[in-house]
């Protein structure tokens, strides 16, 4: 600025131009303080708007899994487990196959009849011809007027595993439609040891005509040899995976295999000496008088034996008929079988008792059942179905050290093709 002295020589243009120089310097430097202001509050704004979408992600994660997600573990070298405790196991999904997508012909409807390795089978014959006939299967009926008192497909079976598995093969529902349980239902037994063209030109047309066919027997109705192969591995698919017994047989029969293995390696024994067996083959080689005209009355009842007279000392001489206990003794005994082994008897009620048991035993005192091994308790979960005990033979025999039937049927075939 000027001085006093200096006033009339002082150039007010100059310091004029001085001043607004100042004030523009002044002007920017505020200008570029508001800019950095409002980066900062951007910014600001962005840190605290992830700030509230991270808490927002935790609190979610807390809703669904719970508040045990946070809880910090104790190493490894710090956790006990009580000695009772066991290991929960996570069920993994199981991914489904795609459903086979076809033109149904109609519905199929089966009535399986004997006893529970006859039945199992015979579904895996009716699945076969369902999906070769491009049909609709309903959950096939079990026999609850034999021997053996089966219960129903869902007392022993997973349905909804057997449903599921299957679907993309053929399409089974557990009962008919609405739509079609009015119609007439054509009912007939199929030829025994059919072939599948047997299937196709004779069942096939039936089931386009009346839309709703019932197969009221199904023992041995297909053919064991001379089938596609497809046909073939189908049926096995059906055994081995498709037919999975009930969550509670299995939980008995694994309890069974625990207590068996706790003494160590066992041998289950199909005896097949059971009195139904007996009657239907006409074997009667050891019984006394009285138990033969009990097995001919038995054979001469039932409808669906077909042959009643029956010569048993010549059946017997051909090979036909199933090993007595006596016979399976001294087999055992030729084998070298250890004679302090575990045998387990995976049978029904031996015809004689205690009588036609005394050689087995006397030559492998350690017999056990399943009646001496579980707790009432846990029999009782079947009274009065023996298809469901024989289920607990079944699943012993898989898993049993040796295998031995006594008789070449169902179990023996079955048994011996899942062990594989």
């Amino acid at each position: 600025m000027c001085k006093a002295e200096d006033f009339e020589k002082c150039d007010y243009r100059s310091e004029g131009k001085m001043g607004f120089k100042f004030l523009g310097r002044v002007k920017k430097l505020k200008s570029s303080i508001l800019k950095t202001n409002a980066w900062l509050l951007i910014i600001r704004a962005i840190v605290t708007a992830l700030v509230w979408a991270s808490a927002v992600q935790l609190v979610g994660v807390w809703l669904l899994r719970g508040p045990s997600l946070f809880k910090v573990c104790p190493p490894c070298t710090q956790l006990e487990l009580p000695a009772h405790a066991e290991l929960v196991k996570l069920p993994i999904p199981i991914a489904l196959p795609p459903k086979r997508v076809y033109k149904n012909n109609g519905y199929l409807m089966v009535s399986c009849n004997g006893g529970l390795n006859q039945m199992r089978a015979a579904i895996c014959d009716m699945v076969a011809i369902a999906r070769y006939l491009n049909v609709t299967l309903i959950v096939p009926e079990l026999d609850k007027n034999s021997f053996w008192a089966a219960s129903e497909f869902q007392d022993i079976f997973d349905v909804d595993h057997f449903i599921a598995s299957l679907r993309d093969e053929v399409r089974i529902l557990k009962e008919l439609p609405p739509r079609v349980r009015k119609r007439a239902v054509y009912s007939l037994p199929p030829i025994s040891w059919s072939n599948i063209s047997y299937y196709f030109h004779q069942i096939l047309p039936l089931v386009q005509k009346y839309k709703v066919v019932h197969l009221n027997k199904t023992d041995a109705r297909l053919a064991n040899n001379g089938l596609p192969l497809e046909v073939q591995k189908l049926r096995c698919r059906v055994n081995f995976h498709a037919l999975r017994f009930t969550s509670q047989i299995e939980e008995i029969g694994r309890k069974l295999l625990r207590i068996l293995r706790e003494k160590g390696p066992f041998l289950a024994l199909h005896l097949r000496y059971e009195m139904d067996m007996l009657a239907f083959s006409g074997c009667s080689h050891g019984c006394n008088n009285d138990e033969e005209e009990e097995l001919t009355r038995m054979r001469y009842a039932n409808p669906l034996w077909k042959i009643k007279d029956i010569n048993s000392e010549m059946k017997r001489l051909e090979g036909l008929c199933p090993l007595t206990p006596e016979e399976t003794a001294l087999v055992l005994v030729a084998l070298g079988i250890d004679h302090n082994v575990q045998i387990y008897i995976a049978a029904g009620e031996i015809y004689g008792g205690n009588r036609r048991m005394e050689s087995l035993k006397s030559a492998f005192p350690n017999l056990v059942r399943k009646e001496t091994l579980l707790e009432p308790s846990d029999l009782r979960l079947f009274p009065n179905h023996s298809s469901q005990r024989a289920a607990l033979d079944y699943l012993v025999s898989l898993e049993s050290d040796i295998f031995i039937p006594t008789y070449d049927g169902n179990m023996a075939k079955v048994v011996e093709g899942h062990r594989r």
